[in-house]
């Protein structure tokens, strides 16, 4: 299958960080092979190794780019083994990762319309480092596929079934009332963003009513949500609705990991109160 669009765009999210020489190599190799490409780099600032929350951030991100939009993930603590490297194209979008579990979400959101296991390194740099795929496998196919290669060019079609799926927690309504979730990362002013979603809100919210409850930290509450930051006072703790549809626990011009003393997978609970005799 060749591409729709004659120049798509290529995202980059890796956790190669900005103080190294990589993320700026990558985009070197992909202008080499193809010089008008428009590259896009989602982040590189991904804490290292953190498949989790690289899964979490593909399934969201890109929704917000035209399909036949190239999306490169560079999340690979195997690289060098014998883990296999993806093409997938799903919902018109194509997307170049390792077979290690970062696409759990995307797959769970519907089918893929093809997997192409990347096996045939006509089309890779050489010699292959076991220590740089993103340079020399993952960047020149993208790089390829955006000049109009076609899928099936750069490998041997794969199944779902045989892809590689990480275990994500979900969160969980207890036969209590009871609503636990997890935060799945920290973003740079301190925010702790969670895995429960809106939907899983209402959800609890139907049980429980939408007053009188607490979302335990910890072993700190806060009581509703807010609409915006500025609805707590400075420096005080609030929950909301993040820009990605989770609840996120902040702290107005101040961060809620500090707060908090919180950590990635650290257990958030959300539970009713009852007001007796009220």
């Amino acid at each position: 299958m060749k591409l729709v669009s004659a120049m798509p765009v290529i995202t980059l999210l890796t956790d190669f960080g900005m103080q190294d020489e990589y993320a700026g190599i990558m985009k070197g190799v992909i202008l080499s092979i193809n010089p008008a490409a428009s590259i896009v780099d989602i982040s590189h600032c991904l804490s290292p190794y953190d498949i989790v929350n690289a899964a979490y951030l593909i399934e969201y991100y890109y929704k917000y780019f035209p399909k036949g939009s190239i999306h490169v993930i560079v999340v690979d603590p195997g690289v060098g083994s014998n883990r296999t490297i993806l093409a997938v194209l799903h919902n018109g979008h194509y997307f170049i990762a390792p077979d290690n579990g970062v696409l759990t979400l995307l797959c769970e959101d519907g089918e893929p319309e093809k997997i192409i296991k990347l096996l045939r390194s006509k089309w890779f740099l050489k010699p292959v480092s076991n220590t740089f795929h993103g340079r020399d496998i993952f960047s020149p196919v993208a790089a390829h596929l955006s000049n109009g290669v076609g899928m099936e060019e750069f490998g041997t079609e794969a199944s779902r079934n045989t892809l590689v799926t990480i275990n994500i927690v979900k969160p969980e309504i207890s036969d209590n009332g009871e609503l636990t979730g997890e935060i799945v990362s920290i973003d740079r002013f301190g925010n702790l963003i969670t895995n429960i979603d809106t939907k899983k809100l209402d959800e609890f919210f139907l049980i429980a009513g939408e007053k009188n409850f607490h979302i335990i930290v910890g072993n700190k509450k806060i009581d509703k949500l807010s609409l915006a930051y500025e609805h707590a006072g400075q420096n005080n703790p609030l929950a909301i609705i993040g820009s990605r549809g989770f609840l996120e626990i902040a702290v107005n011009r101040g961060s809620a990991e500090d707060y908090f003393e919180a950590k990635k997978r650290d257990r958030i609970r959300i539970v009713k109160v009852f007001n007796y005799g009220s």
